[in-house]
């Protein structure tokens, strides 16, 4: 799957560039691929009137089907489906912060989600991850490290506890206190009201047992911050925590570095032809 994911990326970035030359060397393609009869929409969807697209083109900004407005984005690293789950630990360690401040104060922590992340993040085999494969579509080892980070920094913020590569290093993945808190979770189907309402939104709740027996649970967690139906978080803030937390490691200025990407459209063609000319530290780009 590693490898499938990654080599997709690559093949369809040259079948861009293979485009790109084609069509400078004069190659225009069919005249018209949604109203063509022999077109594949048309083929599936046949148009009540000769000649018409079988259905509305919405292009540029307007409408209210824009796709890139129903884009999610991740405020860190992890499955895209683990973020109800997220969202609803870090509200409950917020708002408990005695459930961070002492360890063994939660004694089974229990997550309630919709199919199909039930089975994809869910899958037996998931509770046990030795690979960062396996770790990252892990709702036991994802829920479990934000956990553990959370016991160990003292703290529950989202930037705080924000995933970042290390932690889905080797040492990360068998650290015994991530084991120990991957224990006690207990990962269930939801039933059939949490499947109605995906993919609308993705349906979690958290539900927390503390060793005195005390249970605390969440509401039913729909638009976490990052799903694109949110409207609550300050995503700009949050991408570029994210960001500078990426490529610190490579780069000595991210600031530098993010301020350079935005304005896009006030850049001329040279100023964007500079784009990648970067200024990096040792361990980072030439």
């Amino acid at each position: 799957l590693s490898d499938s994911k990654g080599a997709s990326a690559a093949i369809s970035a040259e079948v861009a560039i293979q485009a790109v030359h084609r069509s400078k060397r004069g190659f225009v393609g069919p005249q018209d691929v949604f109203r063509n009869p022999q077109a594949v929409f048309c083929l599936f969807e046949p148009p009540t009137e000769k000649n018409q697209s079988p259905f509305d083109l919405e292009l540029a900004t307007a409408g209210s089907d824009f796709a890139i407005m129903g884009m999610h984005f991740k405020l860190g690293l992890y499955e895209h489906q683990s973020a109800g789950a997220i969202e609803a630990m870090i509200g409950l360690l917020q708002a408990h912060p005695e459930l961070y401040a002492n360890g063994n104060a939660i004694a089974k922590l229990k997550i309630s989600i919709y199919e199909p992340a039930f089975g994809i993040i869910g899958d037996p085999a998931k509770r046990d991850p030795t690979t960062r494969q396996s770790a990252d579509h892990s709702m036991f080892y994802i829920i479990a490290t934000l956990w553990r980070k959370a016991i160990q920094e003292q703290t529950a913020s989202w930037e705080s506890l924000m995933l970042m590569p290390e932690d889905y290093s080797e040492a990360a993945l068998f650290d015994p206190l991530t084991r120990q808190l991957m224990d006690r979770i207990e990962f269930q189907h939801g039933g059939k009201e949490f499947d109605a309402r995906y993919p609308q939104g993705i349906p979690t709740q958290v539900e927390i047992v503390k060793e005195d027996g005390e249970a605390i649970g969440t509401d039913l967690v729909m638009y976490p911050l990052g799903h694109a139906r949110n409207e609550s978080a300050d995503l700009t803030s949050l991408l570029k925590t994210k960001f500078a937390r990426l490529v610190e490691p490579a780069c000595d200025s991210p600031a530098e570095l993010w301020d350079r990407f935005m304005g896009t459209r006030e850049l001329s063609a040279t100023e964007i032809a500079q784009w990648y000319n970067f200024a990096c530290n040792q361990n980072g780009w030439h």
